[in-house]
């Protein structure tokens, strides 16, 4: 995906969404990335306990 591609995406996005509404789409997109990314690292960070607690039943064994 080159330059041209993102000109391209972001001049219809302007043409569809006007020139008004982009920055509140923007922040949209941000808070959404940003509790994506939290809910996900709360998972892989679950995920890790989990296997050290496996790790440790099997050294009592």
């Amino acid at each position: 995906m080159g330059f041209g591609s993102l000109l391209l995406i972001a001049f219809v996005a302007l043409l569809i969404f006007g020139p008004k509404k982009l920055p509140d789409l923007g922040k949209a997109v941000g808070s959404s990335l940003r509790e994506f990314k939290t809910a996900t690292k709360g998972l892989a960070d679950d995920e890790d306990d989990d296997v050290k607690k496996i790790e440790k039943k099997e050294e009592v064994k």
